[in-house]
């Protein structure tokens, strides 16, 4: 089995409580011997620093820490100068900044607190060097803005990616590369299925979203990473291409983005 690097997983979220170890040594078994996660709130930061590990012969988990804009209410601004604070104090834990971005599908959200929120970060990350993992919904156009503005050094992955075809080769040329999860398994999704069957394969990284969207065949269950070998399939079918090309690419992606 080809190594596989799941590059969006929430696996310190509670749905993962009871069975966090067992799931991991499932994810071994199944390939997939990298996880990043990415933290969404300032209150889950320390437990997802607790989920750091770099343990020979297991699963290899990296953190990013961010404010996600989907849980903007919960957000203050001294959470920023506590991001600050962790990122001087983990430099060499903390592999990203993220989940950061702007989601304008939430209509009761104030766009303008998600825009400091999001910016803020953006300077964190080019501060220190830092990858960004970015959440965007609807809101493309208006984040490549600002990430021309800031020019994060390090680019980052732009996680579940939805846009267009002109969205995602201006992500690449900025340094990004695209996530593509369980939306490819579902036949409905042609434009997405027909992007990832068409990018270049070297900006390409797999990602499930775990706990969260759940692939076909598996909906109203919880998502789980041990499940990113199935991605790998339906992509390596899209793309004809053998999974242990698909596979080794994606990883490598991966490691160039968000290893240190």
């Amino acid at each position: 089995m080809p190594e596989l690097f799941d590059s969006h997983c929430h696996l310190d979220f509670p749905e993962f409580d009871q069975d966090r170890d067992k799931t991991l040594e499932q994810c071994w078994l199944a390939g997939v011997h990298s996880i990043c996660i990415p933290a969404t709130e300032a209150r889950h930061w320390p437990r997802v620093l607790k989920q750091a590990c770099s343990i020979p012969g297991s699963v290899q988990r990296y953190v990013a820490l961010g404010l996600h804009p989907y849980f903007l209410k919960n957000h203050k601004p001294h959470h920023l100068d506590e991001l600050k604070t962790l990122l001087e104090h983990h430099s060499k834990t903390i592999c990203a900044v993220g989940e950061i971005g702007l989601d304008y599908s939430l209509t009761d959200s104030n766009r303008e607190q998600q825009h400091y929120y999001f910016a803020q970060q953006l300077e964190l990350a080019s501060q220190f060097k830092l990858p960004v993992i970015l959440h965007c919904r609807k809101a493309h156009d208006e984040i490549l803005k600002k990430i021309r503005q800031v020019k994060p050094t390090r680019g980052g992955i732009v996680h579940a990616f939805s846009g267009s075809e002109q969205q995602a080769q201006q992500y690449i040329e900025l340094g990004f590369k695209l996530g593509f999860g369980g939306t490819i398994t579902y036949e409905r999704a042609r434009k997405t299925r027909q992007l990832a069957a068409s990018l270049p394969l070297s900006s390409i990284v797999l990602e499930t979203d775990a706990p969260d969207m759940p692939m076909s065949g598996y909906q109203g269950q919880r998502n789980t990473p041990i499940r990113l070998p199935v991605i790998l399939e339906h992509l390596a079918e899209l793309r004809s291409s053998s999974a242990k090309e698909i596979a080794q690419a994606t990883t490598e992606n991966a490691l160039s983005i968000l290893a240190k």
